[in-house]
């Protein structure tokens, strides 16, 4: 009995100090979770600072690297408007110091017109004075002689009828003769005279363009970085761009008239347009060489309907707009075949001839000139080709082969295209002189200019419109000088033909000099 109560009471105490031990178990592990719990949290905790630490401190650094490139880009922008500024200011003074000249030169042009004015003045007074005294002269002499002014004229005019008759007869007789030798002469320039019905106006052509720009800063942009723009529209144009200190233009060079168009309209688009790169360049340049082909068959198809043919192959049509862009000698090559064909069509008229068949033989005449640049030969070998490829009528194809005396003329119309030809090129102004011609002229111009007495050097200056003299301060005085010009002047009007007019200017200077040793 008291085992089993024993038993009981152990039994009973177990569970008791089992559930002591669970309870003491469940109390520790709860406290070491806590624990766990509370590190985790100030793990969390301290991560958390960490970030937020990083994010502070790269956001400050982005900051500040902001501030660095906008305080770069201020500063650049800053400096631009400085240089603009200082452009705009050197400008301005450039334009006051162009004022302050001009008004300098104005004012002495006003003092030199006033001295002039005063010294004709004084020229004019002499100039009565001397009549008066020439008229009292008159008036003594007639006292003296008995004669009046017009009976010694007459008396002195009869004698000389007397003396003077045979040798009067003689001099008839010789100009009759001299007549006679230019007869032939003569009525070859009252034939032309009378042939030249036709009128165009004067073309000349160049071998450069030039082009205008907005600004000085476009030259860079047409340059383009390490020159890759320029180089792209030189190669792709086929020409040379003259790019120096001119202001606010740029030169086109090229012998080709027709590749140095499409080059300055394919330069102006871009300009326009503003988007300057290799690309962009080939792209306007592809549409531009479209653009000008249409104009080509435009000139073409006007030549026709101005002369009023027809019935021509298309191609052909094209191959004469080209001529468009050709010169020769300053003569634009269409106007001149043009101007042919009329001059031809009234000589046919005049005596008869198929007038529409001149016409064209006229406007073909120089067709190999078109396309000259392209294939080997003469222009007139070419144009027999073109001719012969297109069908042409056996007229036209002699008149392009004679017209420079090559073959035979073979009709009337032949020979009336080479006669309009010759009129067209020769008549003046039509062609530019020859580099001979021009360096002869102004070595004649300077000659009239050393000539005259006193004077110590003669330049031909500006092309030949000028001429400064230089003389001799020592041996002419200032009115002399104005003599001088004046019988300079009248030689050149004389002696000389020019186009336009020749400024002749006399400089006497003074120099005093010393040398100091």
């Amino acid at each position: 009995m008291n085992e089993t109560v024993f038993s009981i009471l152990l039994f009973v105490l177990g569970l008791i100090l089992g559930l002591v031990a669970i309870l003491i178990v469940n109390f520790l592990k709860k406290k070491n979770d806590q624990k766990k719990a509370d590190s985790i949290i100030d793990k969390a905790k301290k991560d958390a600072e960490k970030i937020k630490r990083d994010s502070l401190f790269e956001t400050k650094e982005e900051i500040h690297k902001l501030k660095i490139d906008a305080d770069k880009e201020i500063k650049e922008k800053k400096s631009e408007v400085k240089e603009q500024e200082d452009r705009l200011l050197q400008r301005e003074n450039n334009i006051d110091r162009r004022d302050i000249a001009l008004q300098n030169r104005e004012n002495s042009l006003e003092e030199r017109e006033n001295n002039l004015l005063e010294k004709q003045k004084k020229i004019q007074e002499a100039k009565e004075e001397m009549e008066e005294l020439k008229k009292k002269e008159l008036e003594e002499l007639e006292k003296i002689s008995k004669y009046t002014k017009e009976q010694a004229r007459d008396a002195v005019m009869k004698m000389v009828e007397e003396k003077m008759s045979k040798e009067i007869a003689v001099y008839i007789k010789e100009m009759e003769t001299e007549a006679k030798l230019e007869v032939d002469e003569r009525s070859k320039e009252l034939l032309i005279g009378a042939m030249q019905k036709y009128a165009a106006d004067i073309t000349s052509e160049q071998t450069v363009s030039v082009i205008a720009l907005p600004n000085d800063e476009m030259k860079g942009r047409i340059i383009g970085r390490e020159g890759r723009n320029i180089r792209t529209i030189e190669s792709v144009t086929g020409v040379d761009l003259i790019i120096d200190d001119t202001p606010e233009a740029i030169v086109i060079s090229s012998f080709d008239p027709l590749r140095r168009e499409i080059a300055r309209l394919t330069l102006e688009t871009l300009i326009k347009d503003g988007r300057i790169h290799p690309a962009r360049i080939e792209e306007l340049y592809a549409k531009t060489c479209s653009d000008v082909r249409g104009t080509i068959k435009e000139y073409g198809k006007n030549a026709l309907y101005e002369l009023g043919l027809s019935k021509m192959d298309p191609e052909l049509v094209e191959i004469v707009g080209k001529l468009h862009f050709r010169s020769s000698y300053g003569q634009n090559a269409l106007s001149h075949s043009i101007e042919v064909a009329n001059l031809a069509g009234l000589l046919a008229a005049e005596i008869g001839e198929n007038v529409n068949l001149a016409k064209r033989a006229g406007l073909l005449h120089d067709i190999g000139k078109a396309i000259d640049f392209e294939m080997e030969g003469s222009h007139v070998k070419i144009g027999v080709d073109l001719a012969k490829k297109y069908g042409e009528d056996e007229v036209v194809i002699n008149a392009i082969s004679s017209h420079h005396g090559d073959t035979e003329p073979t009709s009337i119309i032949s020979s009336i295209v080479a006669i309009a030809d010759t009129i067209s090129a020769s008549r003046p102004g039509a062609r530019n002189d020859s580099s001979e011609n021009y360096i002869q002229r102004l070595e004649q111009l300077e000659e009239i200019g050393n000539q005259i007495t006193g004077v110590e050097k003669a330049y031909a200056v500006q092309a030949g419109r000028e001429l400064r003299v230089m003389v001799k301060p020592e041996e002419i005085d200032d009115l002399t000088a104005h003599q001088i010009a004046r019988e300079i002047k009248e030689k050149i009007e004389s002696e000389l033909k020019y186009p336009g007019t020749i400024k002749v200017t006399v400089i006497r200077e003074t120099r005093a000099q010393e040398e100091a040793k």
